[in-house]
């Protein structure tokens, strides 16, 4: 009975995450990134105090097109919005990018209603003779995998490909990728011109 209890809260009905926290050193580098990237997407982040914009003429130089992160700075930004805070979190090891998530069953669920459903998913990210790849592992609910077919014949399947055949955004973003790679706790994109 008392396995049997443990099983059922840590692996079927889990509590939620802890949500990461960043020291103020590596705070202070996350703003930084968030700050250069929405500065070149022309936004403001929001503070007490906005600035009006200034006119200035469009330039590309010295204009940095990576883009890096860290596993924690990630969980941080996920830890930053109210409805995610504790309910996902991503693990970066290598050429693999994962999810564990959290959904609250709506009470009216038949059997297992108001609890927590935990779902695991991985997804290939890397390069591979100048293109970038999207695969999708496979994705778990409860620990046990679900069968390719109920995934729409996705698993191990690249899906910038599959989705980008025709003219449209992940064709573009297909092409205007210059490098991806996930290394052991870091996500490096660089953008082509």
């Amino acid at each position: 009975v008392v396995l049997g209890y443990f099983f059922v809260t840590r692996y079927l009905f889990p509590s939620e995450f802890t949500p990461v926290t960043l020291s103020q050193n590596e705070q202070q580098r996350l703003d930084q990134k968030i700050e250069r990237l929405s500065n070149s997407a022309g936004t403001q982040r929001n503070t007490t105090k906005q600035k009006p914009l200034k006119p200035e003429p469009y330039s590309e130089t010295n204009a940095s097109r990576e883009i890096h992160f860290s596993e924690k700075e990630l969980n941080a930004l996920v830890a930053n919005d109210r409805n995610l805070a504790s309910k996902m979190a991503i693990d970066l090891a290598d050429n693999l990018a994962s999810v564990k998530l959290l959904i609250d069953l709506d009470p009216d669920f038949p059997f297992i209603g108001g609890k927590t459903l935990k779902v695991n998913a991985g997804l290939e990210l890397k390069l591979s003779k100048g293109q970038p790849r999207a695969i999708l592992k496979g994705v778990s609910v409860w620990g046990v995998p679900l069968p390719n077919a109920w995934l729409g014949n996705l698993k191990n399947t690249n899906l910038f490909k599959e989705s980008g055949q025709a003219n449209g955004l992940w064709q573009a973003m297909n092409e205007g990728i210059e490098s991806l790679e996930i290394k052991k706790g870091e996500l490096y994109i660089k953008l082509k011109e």
